[in-house]
């Protein structure tokens, strides 16, 4: 763990990816299955972020992929395979777009972290990363077009899209500036956060839950134009 850090960063990220986990839940309409497979996910990451085997950043290959690698081939295994899109299928598109709530907190710690010299700040509000106004959109998004019903699907469409964009920079930006072999900028102040306890459940854990809300949403919504 970070020691330096106070401890209300570990804690109010902590509780984020809770609240990412519960949102997901909820959009699954209570899979059992689904949940199982989340909580055990996180806390096989918290074992191997406690014994600090992400740190050990000079291996070939790197060990950093092995944090969402896997919930990238499940991903895309669910996209290939008729199951897995009937699974997507069955999503709660409205609890989908709340979950993207999430995106707030996240960009706090974020900036913690950065002043904590643990992130770059390329990966800030303050730098290159805008990922934030995902989750400042995402409560008015949901009311307009779930509540209100008075959002059209293409806009909805939009919107995904745009945030899936916002999404995809914050993560190569995260990837370019881990120190790995690979490391390509922030060389002065590089993505070492993320390699901790708990914040390795962002990689592994938050980024592909938001992920696959994102690809639900942009598969379903296209079904419901064609």
């Amino acid at each position: 763990m970070i020691t330096h850090l106070p401890l209300y960063v570990s804690l109010v990220f902590s509780l984020t990816t809770l609240l990412t986990v519960w949102l997901y839940y909820r959009a699954t309409q209570q899979s059992t299955t689904t949940l199982i497979v989340l909580l055990s996910w996180m806390a096989l990451q918290g074992v191997l972020g406690l014994t600090g085997f992400y740190q050990v950043t000079n291996t070939v290959p790197p060990r950093f992929p092995a944090l969402i690698g896997p919930p990238l081939l499940l991903i895309g295994g669910l996209l290939l395979t008729q199951q897995g899109r009937r699974y997507i299928n069955t999503l709660r598109l409205d609890r989908l777009t709340l979950l993207h709530v999430v995106r707030i907190p996240v960009e706090v710690v974020l900036f913690w972290l950065f002043v904590g010299k643990l992130v770059p700040q390329a990966m800030t509000f303050e730098g290159r990363n805008f990922d934030i106004l995902s989750g400042i959109t995402a409560p008015i998004i949901y009311y307009v077009g779930f509540v209100k019903r008075q959002l059209p699907h293409n806009l909805l469409f939009a919107w995904n899209l745009v945030c899936l964009g916002l999404l995809i920079n914050i993560v190569l930006t995260a990837a370019l500036a881990a120190p790995t072999p690979f490391q390509q900028i922030a060389f002065e102040q590089p993505n070492r956060g993320i390699l901790y306890f708990p914040f390795i459940w962002l990689p592994s854990v938050v980024v592909p839950i938001v992920l696959i809300a994102h690809v639900a949403a942009l598969r379903q919504l296209t079904r419901k134009q064609q």
